[in-house]
């Protein structure tokens, strides 16, 4: 079928997706810049040279998180979107500044805290759901899925030169001031969206969200997606390293190759499965991709380039369900209770986040690497089982 004009982006959602990709991207960048330093910047504070209390500070956003994002997506609903995001970054700046003043390992993680109650995502995604139709809405999650995993990259590289300058006061300080700059987007451009009475009446409850089995086979599936990604980064940066006989400050040099290929490969993806309506099978073949890839690691993570090669294969498939999955879940879910579906489908994000961090740690301590990518392998096939039950969109 050829391509219809309806598939362009019109300037009013051009206008909303680049925003809302910018905000996304300015927050989350405030997010990764902690993560490649604190273990070892936090050494010089009270209580950072116990691994508990820096995995717990690292750790509490994300677990704050889970638990803000549904009353954040239900707040979303019922009051909109832009003073619900307001709210929320208001929130990430006061843990930045807490966190920039901390004295100890102590309050980092109770400014951790208060920046993960900022939990924004499912209000950010709603938001962005409204401002596009059906036709572009995966587009448009794709710039918002590039922004995350661009900011990632950038992270790496600038990560630990803000440590060097202003040390971990100042990259919290810098951190605070991306906040600022994600609050000036989401009050002042990104343009208003109409509400519409589906969306203020409301009526629906969790029991309806948690009742759709297609929400919950797509809730289930970016827990693996999440819970796979950081399992695999407990243990590929040191694989990493030794193979290509890097330091850590040298990682970035391979990181972000590896995202912008990997990005410019998923963008045909995406056109395809649009052009075609085929988002259900191009969900199917992105796992079944991740399953061969986690399959493949065992054997791969002896080379340094062939490690390089099916990590760029993961992020392929990585950023097509990233840009796939909240499309999906912001068509099946009816329109009065988008953001809390939304909601729900960011709790399963952050528990994925938590999950695979621990679980990762824990069979890389106790079987061994091998064992964390065939339990990601195996995740995965259970998720592609899942999967293949989920209805065709209308």
């Amino acid at each position: 079928m050829p391509a219809e004009p309806k598939l362009k982006l019109t300037p009013s959602e051009r206008r909303a997706s680049v925003a809302l990709a910018g905000l996304f991207a300015c927050r989350m960048l405030g997010l990764f810049l902690l993560l490649p330093v604190f273990a070892v910047a936090a050494r010089g504070l009270p209580g950072g040279d116990d691994p508990m209390k820096v995995g717990l500070a690292l750790g509490m956003y994300g677990l704050t998180q889970a638990f803000m994002q549904i009353p954040f997506g239900l707040a979303s609903d019922r009051w909109g979107r832009r003073p619900v995001v307001i709210a929320g970054l208001v929130l990430f700046i006061i843990g930045s500044i807490v966190c920039a003043q901390a004295q100890d390992v102590f309050w980092i993680t109770i400014g951790r805290a208060i920046q993960g109650a900022g939990a924004i995502s499912a209000a950010v995604t709603a938001w962005l759901a409204d401002a596009t139709r059906d036709e572009v809405r995966t587009r448009a999650m794709a710039m918002v899925g590039g922004s995350i995993g661009l900011s990632f990259a950038v992270s790496l590289v600038l990560s630990p030169l803000l440590v060097g300058w202003w040390g971990l006061s100042g990259l919290f300080w810098t951190i605070a001031c991306l906040g600022v700059a994600s609050l000036a987007v989401a009050r002042w451009v990104v343009p208003v969206v109409p509400r519409t009475d589906a969306r203020s009446m409301n009526n629906a409850g969790p029991h309806a969200v948690l009742a759709h089995t297609d929400l919950l086979r797509l809730n289930f599936g970016v827990f693996v997606l999440h819970c796979t990604q950081v399992a695999l980064f407990v243990v590929v940066p040191a694989l990493l390293a030794h193979t290509g006989g890097l330091d850590a400050q040298a990682l970035w040099k391979v990181y972000l190759p590896i995202i912008v290929v990997s990005f410019i490969l998923m963008v045909p993806v995406i056109f395809i499965a649009e052009r075609r309506r085929a988002h259900r099978g191009a969900l199917r073949a992105a796992v079944a991709g991740l399953i061969v890839v986690c399959a493949l690691l065992p054997m791969a993570s002896q080379g340094f380039y062939t490690l390089a090669l099916v990590m760029t294969a993961f992020f392929v498939a990585f950023n097509v369900l990233e840009a796939l999955q909240p499309s999906l879940v912001s068509r099946v879910a009816p329109a009065q209770y988008k953001g809390l579906a939304l909601g729900f489908y960011n709790t399963a994000q952050a528990a994925g986040l938590f999950c695979g961090g621990a679980l990762g740690g824990w069979l890389a301590a106790n079987v061994g690497t091998n064992a964390v990518f065939l339990g990601a392998a195996g995740l995965s096939v259970l998720w592609l089982a899942v999967t293949w039950a989920l209805k065709p969109l209308p």
